[in-house]
């Protein structure tokens, strides 16, 4: 069985295919952040990703037609369970519409892997979108009434990761309590418990640390001074997941760029990326407390883990809570092409989209925003 899995990313677009669970090729592309905003929507970049998911095909002489079953990265629609997920009209529909109200480019793995579905009269799965939703209440709650922290994270790598540490330290995944952070284009710091994410910072939604691309969490009141300045909600929005943290502060989100600043001493990018770094090791030690402290391991993901003065740092910080364990990169690919195969063989549940949040509102708040 031939498996297509689509990976758009907030700064890149990486497919894969593979023949049952062998990967037959893996390939990604950069994409920087003048390209990426010049769509007015993460939605009207469907075309592109599609065209660039084609090339890759055709430079190793496959074409869509050729494959069994499509999967694709999902998220802003309605917040979902922990699983495989059938892509069908309505997922569709709400992703491009964006009804979960979080402009990121990991809708667009639902949106190529429908139309292609579509197009080819072929199946189409997502995995573990953005927005799963495993909170405890705790961690929903704000200062607001009616006004509620979302589920919004890279909850396929972190849990994809998670499993995998577990399996190595030989322990049944109900069995652990892991902090998975996610670090690259995106910065997302989950508490894992039991192989549940009962908390998480929300990455695209101005919580967590800044990052690359986005502006991470700010003080209410300098929102406030930032908007009587002039600036527009849609600017932002858009600073939430595609034009904030080092796109705001230097016009790219290339951290090679940065980083080779930082290398050659320069002050504004040194201090830049140590205050990201500094934010990243604080947002690990609360979710260590989400935890009682009591955790196996702080796991860290994602493409900025190749720095080794990002490990560094946070073993430095970090290293007295718990062991510290890396995985450059991420397991996304592999996740989601084995994740769909066991599921198409019996091996896991399909689960249907319901079209409504997992958690809607607790029943003492009248109004709900």
């Amino acid at each position: 069985m031939k498996i297509l899995v689509i990976n758009p990313g907030s700064t890149s677009t990486k497919v894969s295919v593979f023949e049952d669970e062998e990967v037959i090729f893996t390939d990604s592309v950069f994409h920087d952040a003048p390209l990426l905003l010049s769509y007015p929507t993460v939605p009207d970049q469907t075309p592109m990703r599609k065209e660039v998911t084609r090339k890759f095909l055709l430079d190793r002489g496959m074409d869509i037609s050729d494959m069994d079953v499509i999967v694709g990265r999902g998220g802003g629609a309605h917040t979902q369970k922990a699983g495989v997920t059938l892509i069908d009209q309505k997922l569709y529909e709400d992703t491009k519409n964006n009804v979960g109200g979080s402009d990121h480019a990991s809708m667009l793995g639902v949106l190529c892997a429908y139309e292609f579905a579509v197009e080819y009269n072929k199946v189409a799965y997502t995995l573990n979108p953005t927005n799963i939703d495993e909170f405890i209440d705790e961690a929903r709650l704000t200062g607001i009434s009616g006004l509620y922290r979302h589920a919004q994270s890279h909850a396929l790598n972190q849990k994809a990761i998670c499993e995998l540490h577990a399996k190595k330290m030989g322990k049944d995944i109900k069995d652990t309590n892991f902090v998975c952070a996610h670090i690259d284009g995106g910065i997302t710091i989950g508490a894992h418990k039991g192989g549940r994410m009962i908390d998480c910072t929300e990455g695209a939604g101005g919580d967590g640390p800044f990052t690359p691309t986005r502006l991470g969490s700010i003080p209410v009141l300098s929102v406030c001074r930032f908007l009587e300045k002039g600036h527009t909600t849609a600017e932002l929005r858009k600073m939430c997941s595609r034009a904030g943290g080092f796109v705001s502060h230097f016009g790219t989100s290339d951290s090679k760029k940065i980083h080779a600043m930082v290398e050659a001493g320069d002050e504004k990018a040194t201090t830049v990326w140590n205050a990201m770094l500094y934010q990243t090791a604080k947002s690990i030690g609360e979710m260590a407390c989400v935890l009682s402290g009591k955790v196996d391991a702080i796991l860290l993901t994602g493409g900025l883990v190749r720095y080794t003065d990002i490990v560094e740092y946070i073993k430095e910080h970090c290293g007295w809570i718990a062991p510290i364990a890396l995985y450059p990169g991420e397991v996304e690919q592999e996740a989601m092409a084995w994740s769909v195969l066991d599921a198409i063989n019996g091996k896991r549940e399909i689960l249907h989209y319901e079209g409504k949040d997992v958690f809607t509102s607790f029943p003492w708040d009248k109004t709900v925003y």
